[in-house]
């Protein structure tokens, strides 16, 4: 058998054609072989560019090839639980862009077809396997900066384009679905628990609806975790991690450049202007191709995957509730 996993890609998506199959492509365990498009023109040039062996033009088509052995849907929102469906029960295994759903329900729908069919599928936190999130979880766990008590995470961009997906609120668009689902997922990863109750406030935007300011507090049986996201502010990401002995400072924690190191920050506190603080830089990788690599040889040799679905329907659950207590003004239980 191939040790390389044979790959086919659900649409055309920026974030798949610029970043995540090129990305793949470097990897160890990935081919990609085929590409699909409702416009099989835009297929064709996709494939073109890539180097990529098969242009389709219908995702039926791309599932229906029985060479393809796992899929990655990158597709709006609102369709990556109906194509992640149809991909499970063709028998490809499925990784899919975050966020998992919409809803806690259509997710749930997901997993069941996960177990009735038997493939393997997780939702695309790539940050969960780049070194920088493994060593801070590593000096956390270790006890380096004492018990955790309290995570803060920032997330912004300006993006005011109504034509953007990210902007329609219908399919799932606004800024908590977008990139307010990292600060929740990391959270839960920081602290390894699941939090109890959650208040937060958000602000819409007055013609499209979608979310464009929202923040909230997540209060775990170990501590709180208080975040901000935003799609209508400068661009800004960063997360702080403070324990009972230190903290932990993670400069660019989601879109971590693929072309020059990474840095962390530990700090016992001793100044208070961070200039004593310990730097840890990670050598130049690529957290799609890290992620790739490993749904492929979790396919290949069995092993688990590293974002399991059943967290994803919590993550979900949890985003559920930041919703609900922005509507009720109170706070909400997952």
């Amino acid at each position: 058998m191939n040790k390389k996993v044979a790959w086919g890609v659900l649409g055309v998506a920026n974030i798949a054609v610029k970043k995540v199959l090129p990305a793949m492509q470097r990897g160890e365990w990935c081919q990609i072989a085929a590409i699909a498009s409702r416009d099989l023109k835009k297929a064709e040039q996709a494939a073109k560019e890539l180097g990529i062996g098969k242009a389709f033009g219908s995702y039926e088509e791309l599932l229906a090839d029985p060479e393809i052995e796992a899929v990655y849907n990158p597709l709006p929102n609102h369709l990556h639980v109906p194509w992640s469906i149809k991909a499970a029960e063709a028998g490809k295994h499925v990784l899919c862009e975050k966020p998992i759903s919409l809803t806690v329900s259509e997710a749930t729908s997901l997993l069941q077809a996960r177990d009735r069919t038997g493939v393997k599928i997780e939702e695309a936190f790539m940050v969960r396997t780049h070194p920088q999130w493994s060593k801070a979880i590593d000096l956390i766990q270790s006890g380096k900066i004492g018990p955790v008590r309290s995570v803060s995470g920032y997330f912004s961009y300006f993006n005011r384009d109504p034509q953007n997906i990210r902007n329609i609120r219908e399919i799932g668009g606004g800024a908590l679905m977008d990139i307010g689902c990292y600060l929740v997922y990391t959270s839960r990863l920081i602290f390894g628990e699941e939090p109890t109750r959650v208040v937060a406030t958000i602000e819409r935007d007055p013609e499209m609806g979608t979310d464009i300011l929202t923040s909230g507090i997540l209060h775990f049986p170990s501590g709180h975790s208080i975040f901000t996201c935003s799609t209508q502010v400068a661009a800004y990401q960063r997360v702080q991690i403070i324990g009972t002995k230190g903290r932990i400072e993670i400069e660019i924690p989601f879109n971590a450049p693929p072309d020059k190191p990474c840095r962390i920050f530990r700090d016992d506190g001793g100044d208070l202007s961070g200039r004593s603080a310990e730097i840890l830089e990670f050598p130049v990788c690529d957290q799609y191709t890290i992620q790739g690599d490993l749904f492929s040889q979790s396919i290949r040799e069995g092993t688990e995957l590293a974002v399991s679905l059943e967290g994803s329907i919590q993550n979900m659950a949890t985003i559920e509730a930041v919703f609900r207590s922005a509507e009720s003004g109170k706070w909400e239980e997952p």
